[in-house]
């Protein structure tokens, strides 16, 4: 569990995937170009919290996941048969000064031998490079939107091309998304290695949680319980804004203030993953502030535990990516209308949809670089299949939020809200959960929690 990993500033790569890894994603994505095509990949820049202060620095996970390299102001072009090569990175030169406040630069001259790419040169150079690289191309593939100002560069190289009489014809641009994308969303043995890592000091950081909540204690002092153990285990950062919501809070899905206290008699839902050298963990678990459970909250607790189980036995290969939800739904409307919370049948509930109220979010995504990670759910308009190397969440929730939209159910009910959430690799035999050792049955948290307090 206390897994410890170093970066290696000297190569920019990450520990635990191989430059090699690197080369041959560039490798993947140029075999489906062709030599009218170009692919043009955008690094992400500094950006400033307040006057001069950043925040912390953050690479663009498609440029990441191509490189491995972690400066900012960088652009990565692959074209097939292209000179000075194949794959050209732009990235910053080299300042001794300005690397004194900001730390050791890998320079354009040591970028071809660290990172594995044909070609390197200054950022500065990439207004006078490109339109030559341009010249013969007919479609660029690039991720617009993200960095407007990039995408503008863009549109400028490709029209200083075209004045200077290269054949670049119409200079189509085509979103990148549909052929990277896909590519990203098979984890290799590496990344899921990276991802197990991730899950572990996820896992750790949750049971130090449970083992530190009492009554009275702010939803701040537990996030840095988070904070602590994912430093401690060598993820430098959250994945995402940890989510620690005592009470009602947890009826609000993305509720990030954490300043509350947690009160006793309360139930605290934490939605919280770190972020290892780029790879997300995303794990949620409810749990009494007070270490038991009332027995209402272990009622609709069980439900929501009975429709994850459902939704885990149904992530396997070959089944539709909406299988754990279906299989969740059913489960999750039957307990519903057992505990009096729905009216009529099962199927009645889910032809039309009653249940949803009390639902509110779908019950899978897909994880990897980014907690929500890239990759079509559809393809050709049909739900596609699981398969080996994917990775996804299992997120079940039901919520009962205190106001005048729920005034009809049992006021002994409202203000409860009930998460539990894990992450799966999808494997030739079945299913693996990463983080399987995070307690959830009731009496395991029950047992934790008092043990911890005795």
């Amino acid at each position: 569990m206390n897994t410890r990993i170093v970066s290696d500033p000297a190569t920019g790569a990450a520990p635990g995937i191989e430059p090699a890894e690197f080369r041959d994603r560039r490798a993947r994505l140029l075999a489906s170009l062709t030599d009218n095509d170009v692919a043009i990949v955008s690094g992400a820049s500094i950006r400033y919290r307040n006057r001069d202060t950043e925040y912390p620095f953050r690479q663009d996970s498609d440029f990441y996941y191509l490189t491995g390299f972690e400066e900012p102001d960088s652009v990565l072009v692959l074209a097939p048969g292209a000179e000075p090569g194949a794959a050209v990175l732009f990235c910053p030169e080299r300042d001794p000064a300005r690397e004194q406040w900001t730390g050791e630069r890998l320079g354009p001259e040591r970028a071809p031998q660290a990172l594995g790419v044909d070609a390197a040169f200054a950022h500065s150079e990439l207004d006078k490079i490109l339109p030559r690289i341009l010249d013969g191309r007919w479609c660029v593939h690039t991720v617009l939107g993200e960095y407007p100002k990039f995408d503008q560069r863009l549109i400028e190289s490709a029209s200083t091309a075209r004045a200077r009489g290269a054949n670049v014809g119409g200079c189509e641009f085509r979103p990148l998304q549909r052929l990277l994308h896909e590519q990203r969303l098979f984890k290799s043995p590496a990344e899921q290695g990276l991802m197990a890592a991730a899950a572990d000091i996820t896992a750790r950081a949750h049971i130090d949680a449970m083992r530190h909540c009492l009554p009275n204690l702010s939803e701040t002092q537990l996030e840095a319980v988070l904070v602590h153990a994912f430093m401690q285990g060598g993820a430098r950062a959250a994945a995402y804004p940890s989510i620690v919501a005592g009470g009602r809070n947890a009826c609000v899905m993305h509720y990030v203030r954490n300043d509350s206290l947690l009160r006793d008699g309360d139930l605290v839902l934490i939605d919280a993953g770190c972020e290892l050298q780029h790879y997300a963990s995303d794990v949620t678990r409810t749990f009494p502030v007070n270490g038991v459970y009332t027995p209402r909250q272990r009622e609709l607790y069980e439900v929501v535990l009975a429709g994850q189980a459902a939704a885990l036995e149904a992530a396997v290969p070959g089944a539709h990516c909406t299988a754990p939800q279906d299989a969740a739904d059913r489960v999750l409307t039957e307990g519903l209308i057992d505990l009096g919370l729905l009216a009529g049948g099962i199927d009645e509930a889910l032809a039309t949809g009653t249940y949803q109220r009390f639902t509110v979010h779908r019950c899978s995504h897909w994880l990897g670089i980014d907690v929500h990670d890239v990759g079509e759910y559809r393809r050709d308009g049909k739900w596609r299949a699981l398969e080996p190397g994917m990775v996804l969440t299992i997120e079940p929730g039901l919520y009962i939020p205190d106001g005048p939209d729920f005034d009809d159910v049992d006021e002994a009910w409202r203000g409860m809200g009930i998460r539990i959430e894990d992450d799966v690799l999808i494997e030739e035999s079945g299913n693996r959960v990463l983080t399987e050792s995070v307690p959830k049955a009731v009496q395991d948290i029950e047992a934790l929690m008092q043990g911890a307090h005795r």
